[in-house]
Order: structure tokens, then C-alpha cells, then sequence
């Protein structure tokens, strides 16, 4: 059954593709928050992707477009919480559906239990890495803000523990865990399944 662990867990190579995923589409989240954090008042036109492009090219330069990246770097550490912790979970689920059916002659035959068992597995991995990990959401929205004074991911996390408390850097994390928990559930159930599909 080792042989179902994603090949990136199995070779520890898990964080590269990250960074190289982080690096590239990071100025496409960053236009994304700045459109979401654009306040104008009642009867101003709303700024285009292409207007926020142009705002942060002509105020940061190409750099303006890279703001947040280390936070985002420190959000693969959840990644990696998250595939250590599911492991572990389906690992022992397997191990307890072997030890409860030692007399079948097919033990690596699954049934509806098991691919819900890996869901649940998903659902725990994914809150218990999110909680831990959290903090970087919200450092990486500050450091994306615009005209912030906000400068660094080390930075932006001393100056809002320091003006806002240690609870301001989980705000958002229940409406985060509502979409992420279902997601994660979803997506690692259906990886099993055609896993398990294509292993015949």
C-alpha cells in the first residue's frame, strides 16, 4: 500500500514545485488582492486588472509585483504539515482495515468506507495544518496591500502582534477552514480513487 503516497511525499522533493509554482503566480495573486482590497466611494468606477497593473509597475516596479512572496513561501509549510499528517492517518487506516480482515484473500480491494475514511483523513490533516500554518495568510494579505506599511514578512508579524495582538493573525481562519476543509476532502478522495483506478 506504500506505493499510493504521492511520488513528490515518497522522494521528499514536495517543496520545489511549490516554489517554482509560488514564484511564477505570485503577481497574479497579488493583482487578485489589491482588486479585492480596492475601496473606492460610492459612484467611483471600479480599477481594472489592467489599471492595477499599471499602479503597481509605476510605484514599485517590477519588484511591487513579487510583495508577499516570502509569506507565500512560508505557507508551504502547511503543505508539508498536511501530507506528513495525512500519511499518517491513512497509513493507520490501513493498517486497521488489514488487522480487521485477515481472513479475506484481497485486502487491497476498497469499498465506499474507505475512500470516506480518507476524506475524513483529508478533512483532520488539512484543519490541523491550516491552524498551524495560518498566520501567513493573513502577514501575505498585509504585505499585498497597497500604500501599506508593510515591509517584510518578519516585519509585518511583529508590527500586528505588536499593534493588534496574537488574534489578529488568525482572523479569517473560520471562513478559510469552511472552503479549504471541503476542498481538500474532495480533491484527496478523488487523487485514491483513480489511484487506485489506474493500479487496477
Amino acid at each position: 500500500m506504500g506505493r499510493l503516497r504521492p511520488a513528490a511525499v515518497r522522494r521528499g522533493a514536495l517543496p520545489l514545485p511549490w516554489f517554482t509554482a509560488i514564484t511564477v503566480t505570485n503577481p497574479i495573486w497579488l493583482i487578485k488582492t489589491r482588486l479585492q482590497l480596492d475601496s473606492r466611494n460610492r459612484g467611483e468606477r471600479r480599477m481594472s486588472a489592467f489599471e492595477c497593473v499599471r499602479r503597481v509597475y509605476r510605484s514599485d516596479g517590477l519588484r511591487g509585483f513579487y510583495r508577499g512572496m516570502s509569506a507565500s513561501y512560508a505557507g508551504i509549510s502547511e503543505t508539508v504539515i498536511h501530507f506528513v499528517i495525512y500519511e499518517s492517518i491513512k497509513r493507520k487506516l490501513i493498517e486497521s482495515k488489514a488487522n480487521a480482515n485477515m481472513d479475506d484473500e484481497d485486502e487491497s480491494v476498497k469499498d465506499a468506507s474507505d475512500f470516506v475514511g480518507m476524506m475524513l483523513a483529508a478533512a483532520t490533516s488539512k484543519t490541523c495544518a491550516t491552524s498551524i500554518a495560518y498566520p501567513h495568510e493573513v502577514i501575505r494579505t498585509r504585505l499585498r496591500e497597497e500604500g501599506s506599511k508593510y515591509r517584510s514578512f518578519f516585519q509585518t508579524l511583529n508590527m500586528v502582534v505588536r499593534e493588534e495582538g496574537y488574534r489578529a493573525l488568525y482572523r479569517g481562519l473560520t471562513t478559510h477552514l469552511v472552503r479549504q476543509i471541503p476542498n481538500t476532502a474532495i480533491m484527496m478522495c478523488t487523487y485514491e480513487l483513480v489511484v487506485y483506478l489506474l493500479n487496477g
